[in-house]
């Protein structure tokens, strides 16, 4: 363990990641909700099924992908069936799991929400961003998720 104390570059990063982690989804959040009904958690999943083979994924699956709990990705899959936007399957492998599946509705409301999103990912994020450092920042950003991430799966 390295008890080093950061250095000042190193606790201005760390102090700017901490408030981003916690204004950008809020943020983001808002421009959805207030333009669309949905809400940065539900286009998550909506996104995340849009993309995943056959357009439906595991509920461990789809809870994995967007950091949601079991308990918690239940209840926003059985929001979204309520809305016609998704819909639950027994899985045709075990009989014990259930898949969650997007349905068209679900997809044309996710490529309707797509450009709200995009704009808000902008302007909130992209455009503040010098052009020269996004694919060194994304690919040393993406580097810690994914270590992050690895580190949670080997410990579930």
């Amino acid at each position: 363990m390295d008890d080093q104390p950061l250095t000042a570059r190193e606790e201005a990063l760390w102090r700017a990641l901490a408030r981003l982690m916690v204004s950008l989804p809020r943020a983001l959040d808002d421009d959805l909700l207030r333009n669309t009904g949905l809400s940065l958690t539900d286009y998550s999943v909506l996104m995340h099924l849009s993309e995943a083979q056959n357009r439906q994924l595991r509920m461990a699956d789809l809870a994995t992908a967007t950091a949601l709990s079991a308990s918690r990705i239940t209840r926003v899959v059985d929001n979204l069936q309520a809305r016609g936007l998704t819909e639950k399957r027994r899985t045709d492998t075990d009989g014990r799991g259930y898949n969650a599946v997007l349905t068209p509705a679900g997809f044309e409301r996710l490529r309707s929400a797509y450009p709200t999103h995009l704009a808000s990912v902008r302007r909130r994020v992209v455009d503040l961003i010098d052009p020269d450092v996004t694919g060194p920042v994304g690919r040393q950003l993406a580097a810690v998720a994914e270590r992050l991430y690895s580190e949670c799966k080997r410990q579930a």
